[in-house]
């Protein structure tokens, strides 16, 4: 019996020092609503909740290094500090001028040489390691657990990748970051399926959570998988690049043959990327969030007036299809000229070289093909107030990018649209940043396409405008199988949450859902004309593409007068409503002036627009909807003034429909 007791005692003793050396700490939103619960000891883990509602279980996270060291295990005597930070950032080319940057943060210190930062915002969380070695380091992994209390819905955009590479699961990193979004559950995931971010999950009482990164700076970006059937979410990072060989599209890439053991090679002090955990109650919420800004490194641009965003008129989506021309359209300076006349006419500040102006296949940026003359273009240009803007394919701007930024800027060039990187690998990344702070020491601004997601990088680099990283209105020329209008009405809700995306909309042929058909020469839009409209508005692209032919825009002088007068950057926006998957509408101010763009799904709705929040006063508005018979001909819509009757407007929108009102 004095044993059994005795090892009672031992056991009870063993559970003392257990409790005694693990702490706990707790971290709340500015509104108090959202909760962080961090545990330390052995490892560390942290759950949140939102005023009731488990958002995430109890989830570890941990860094490896390469020489043995894993940080988040082991947390002894850990040491805590706090602060308080009420404060207003003034933003650049973004969705609003001012941000208010209200959080609450914790910093652990768990040794000399390594801390954990948390921070709650009322409209999410956020967590980052630092560490403080004077040695270079070796992550060998990073984990990011997302644990769930419930086997919850999601929404997930599933790597695009070869059939051969679905069960090798390193092969899918290299991909384009385009695709729909899979609506499944957690355990209905394919465990042999990497997943890009944005992504999103349906929580109870109608919370949604994005998950997604910030400040992505010499790191791999994270992407995410469910390998075992159960309900969480883990991180996987692409290991750092061994060896490369040029080739891939038009000789224009870098591929990846044989990858380290590791995922960074890094200096000792710095602060890792923020894993941003995005919370709503309305949707509406969520697709007004600034999280992803607020957590990027602020600019490091000193001035940045030079900077000038706006709209572009853009060859490639439809296949420089001019018409009634006394030349022949294509890569030519006739081709160019006249983009740069239609330009000019209706104030569009920039005309774009898609691929086609670079000797193809050579991925040499100044081997330029002889039926285009660009310091003639440039000059033309000049004369008539237009910009030119440059496509370039990745492994030809690697190659020469110091080079190739000096002396395109020193002949007039604007910009750069720099395509094909198809990777977020450490050593992407690290390209990215390059390009970036290398573009704005010639004063060029840089349009990242075939990209991974944003991370912030437009605060950081406000030159970088715009960021593809979407399945975007280009697949129309080719997929006939997409459904553009519903992944459209999921886009502001997940997508857009990371910032600003150039999805090119602005096509004039439009097509009701039976009546579409894929056209690589013709493209038309899925949708009907107001739809493609008000996405100006919706959609957030400081850099916009005018995608369809100047032939067509000027068959159709009203829309391309609305289109070509609408900013591109704002000073208030307020999400007034929507539903992910089914409808939103979105408010955006310029000036003294409102800007309210809806669009909605498969399915016509009436809606009722309360403008209240935008404490405008206006008795009156000019309106864009869709006609009667759009249901049928999507090309039909009504321009007219409205009345704004105790700030309410009641709109109809049709299939696949959309509606813009300037108030």
């Amino acid at each position: 019996m004095k044993y059994k007791i005795l090892y009672i005692s031992m056991l009870l003793l063993i559970n003392f020092c257990a409790t005694a050396k693990q702490q706990t700490f707790v971290l709340k939103s500015p509104d108090q609503q959202l909760t962080i619960t961090i545990n330390t000891g052995d490892r560390l883990c942290y759950s949140v909740c939102h005023n009731g509602t488990t958002i995430l279980a109890d989830s570890p996270i941990a860094m490896t290094l390469e020489n043995g060291t894993v940080l988040g295990k082991d947390m002894k005597k850990v040491k805590a500090s706090r602060r308080e930070v009420r404060q207003s950032l003034k933003a650049a080319f973004y969705k609003r001028s001012v941000i208010n940057d209200d959080f609450n943060e914790i910093v652990l210190t768990v040794a000399k040489r390594c801390k954990v930062i948390f921070r709650a915002y009322n409209e999410g969380v956020a967590y980052r390691f630092l560490t403080e070695m004077s040695e270079d380091i070796i992550v060998k992994s990073e984990m990011v657990n997302f644990n769930f209390d419930k086997d919850y819905q999601v929404r997930i955009p599933y790597v695009n990748t070869r059939e051969e590479n679905i069960d090798n699961i390193e092969n899918q990193c290299f991909n384009s970051f385009e695709n729909v979004y899979t609506p499944t559950s957690l355990s209905k995931m394919a465990g042999n399926r990497l997943v890009f971010l944005p992504c999103l999950v349906e929580l109870d009482d109608g919370k949604k959570l994005v998950i997604t990164e910030a400040d992505l700076e010499d790191y791999p970006g994270m992407m995410l998988r469910n390998a075992n059937g159960v309900h969480a979410l883990c991180s996987y990072h692409a290991p750092y690049p061994k060896t490369e060989e040029q080739g891939g599209y038009n000789n224009l890439q870098y591929l990846v043959t044989s990858r380290e053991d590791y995922i960074a090679r890094t200096k000792g002090i710095r602060a890792f990327p923020w894993r941003c955990l995005i919370i709503s109650e309305r949707d509406a919420d969520l697709a007004d969030s600034d999280m992803v800004y607020q957590l990027a490194a602020p600019s490091r641009v000193g001035d940045s007036s030079w900077i000038k965003p706006g709209k572009v008129a853009w060859d490639w989506w439809n296949a420089w299809g001019l018409r009634n021309t006394d030349f022949e359209p294509g890569v030519n300076d006739a081709t160019y000229e006249y983009y740069i006349d239609f330009a000019s006419r209706y104030g569009i500040e920039y005309v774009i070289l898609d691929e086609g102006w670079a000797v193809n296949k050579q991925a040499d940026l100044f081997q330029v093909v002889p039926e285009i003359h660009l310091s003639h273009l440039v000059d033309y240009a000049k004369t008539r107030n237009v910009g030119l803007v440059l496509w370039a394919g990745y492994a030809a701007m690697e190659k020469d990018m110091e080079k190739v930024c000096r002396h395109y800027s020193n002949m007039g060039i604007r910009g750069f649209k720099v395509d094909f990187m198809d990777r977020d690998d450490q050593k992407m990344v690290n390209f990215y940043y390059r390009m970036a702070e290398t573009a704005a020491r010639y004063h060029l601004f840089v349009d990242f396409h075939g990209a991974y997601k944003p991370t912030g990088m437009n605060r950081t680099y406000p030159n970088v405008l715009n960021v593809e990283g979407v399945f975007g209105l280009e697949q129309v020329k080719w997929n006939n199988d997409c459904d553009l209008v519903t992944y459209e009405t999921l886009l502001p809700f997940i997508r857009m949450v990371a910032g600003p995306m150039d999805f090119t909309q602005g096509a004039m042929k439009n097509a009701s859902q039976t009546h579409f058909k894929a056209d690589y020469s013709a493209p038309m839009s899925q949708g009907t004309r107001c739809r493609q409209l008000a996405e100006y508005v919706v959609f957030e692209a400081p850099f916009s593409m005018l995608c369809d032919s100047p032939s067509n825009y000027m068959e159709e002088e009203e829309c391309t007068q609305l289109i070509a007068r609408l900013p591109t950057t704002w000073d208030e926006t307020v999400v007034l409503d929507g539903k992910a998957g089914e409808y939103v509408v979105v408010a955006r101010k310029k000036d003294f002036r409102w800007y309210i763009g809806a669009i909605t799904n498969w399915t016509e709705r009436d809606l009722v627009l309360d403008l209240t929040p935008l404490k405008g006063g206006a008795k009156s508005g000019r309106i864009f909807r869709d006609g009667p018979k759009a249901n049928e001909n999507a090309q039909d819509y009504i321009s007219e003034t409205t009345q704004v009757m105790g700030n309410q407007v009641k709109v109809h929108l049709a299939k696949g429909g959309g509606m813009l009102l300037i108030w």
